[in-house]
């Protein structure tokens, strides 16, 4: 099957598909004995892509790069090769299980705060009936820098045999750990969520959709988090929200 091919934006490959077609294209290759990893890319991940080779080595290797952040997709309009959509892992991780549930796949959580992956398990799990879980796991904080940690990991994966594992782990170490892990599920797909898990757990409330639509989630999560995500949306977010607007614009001028 044939896929559309990637759009760039500052170097940063993007497939430019829907929610719906990245569902379809993740359970058809499960079913073909596939497995992946899957990277949702947002203004601030796009800026350290910028900076730190060795994040522009975890994208390299990804198998799918949805935008997550909004300005990337206005970005993308401005350059004059539109992405069809905004792809947030946090809503990902509700239609993949619904695919899932009606596949009879199963998934596993990683990562999370204490609780959040059971929690969130649980509202999966009665939202979409039929879904399984494979199993849950929350390792100490830093637990990917740890070696006995990570193989404590890698034996309740094997155990365990997922066919999706949704990392609630922040980026870039999420991707780090996907790519760390994959080789022991070679068939599983690995998506990294951050906070996702909180999310659909409860403890951490989601903005509004209408904050959502307005790409204005960011202000939502700095009055949540601010002593946390204060200096990384303001101090950077926004001065690199402009470089990319203007990056944009000089990638369309040279596409004429």
């Amino acid at each position: 099957m044939s896929h559309p091919a990637r759009l760039t934006l500052m170097g940063m490959a993007i497939d430019p598909i829907t929610q719906a077609e990245a569902v379809g294209r993740i359970v058809g290759a499960i079913r073909q004995g596939h497995g992946g990893v899957v990277v949702t890319p947002n203004l601030d991940h796009l800026r350290l892509f910028t900076a730190d080779p060795g994040v522009r080595d975890l994208y390299a290797t990804a198998d799918l790069v949805l935008a997550d952040g909004m300005p990337l997709v206005w970005a993308s309009r401005i350059a004059g090769d539109p992405l069809p959509e905004r792809v947030a892992g946090s809503d990902l991780i509700w239609s993949l299980s619904q695919a899932c549930a009606a596949a009879d796949l199963s998934v596993f959580m990683l990562g999370g705060n204490p609780g959040a992956a059971e929690e969130a398990g649980r509202v999966l799990t009665e939202r979409f009936p039929g879904l399984r879980v494979a199993g849950t796991l929350c390792p100490p904080m830093g637990f990917d820098a740890d070696p006995a940690q990570m193989d404590a990991v890698r034996a309740a994966l094997r155990e365990a045999a997922p066919d999706v594992v949704y990392v609630g782990v922040s980026f870039p170490r999420s991707a780090r750990v996907s790519e760390a892990l994959r080789a022991d599920l070679p068939a599983a797909w690995f998506l990294g969520l951050g906070v996702s898990l909180s999310f659909v757990s409860g403890e951490v409330a989601r903005a509004p959709e209408w904050v959502q639509r307005t790409g204005l989630e960011w202000v939502f999560r700095i009055i949540q988090e601010p002593r946390r995500l204060l200096a990384r949306y303001l101090v950077h977010g926004l001065p690199f929200a402009a470089r990319l607007g203007a990056s944009a614009a000089l990638q369309r001028l040279r596409t004429r």
